[in-house]
């Protein structure tokens, strides 16, 4: 174990000397690039995400009786588009706040 650390020293210690970056400043570039390529995804992914769940509780509006805080409410609960809400059952639909008889009544006659 010492001989594969001192082997290991040794050729950090002769690439140091031809190179002009030690060998902890490239792997610390690279992380950081890493980083930031994470970073830049990420945010990527949230921007879309976000969009499509604004287009998705639109959508929700479209049905008889929805509103913008129902859609959203539907949405958070699950159901993200409207043959969900259209052929869920009528008890999971009362379990979700904002969401009441009469409305579930209008979707199920959509049926």
């Amino acid at each position: 174990m010492i001989s594969k650390f001192l082997s290991k020293l040794k050729s950090i210690l002769f690439k140091s000397a031809v190179t002009s970056e030690s060998p902890l400043k490239k792997e610390k570039k690279a992380a950081k690039s890493a980083k930031t390529k994470t970073k830049t995804k990420t945010k990527t992914k949230n921007k879309t995400k976000a969009v499509n769940s604004k287009k998705n509780i639109e959508t929700l509006t479209t049905l008889p009786g929805v509103g913008a805080k129902s859609a959203k409410a539907l949405y958070e609960a699950g159901f993200k588009t409207t043959k969900a809400v259209i052929a869920a059952d009528e008890k999971d639909l009362l379990a979700v706040s904002g969401v009441g008889i009469n409305l579930v009544k209008k979707l199920k006659n959509l049926k």
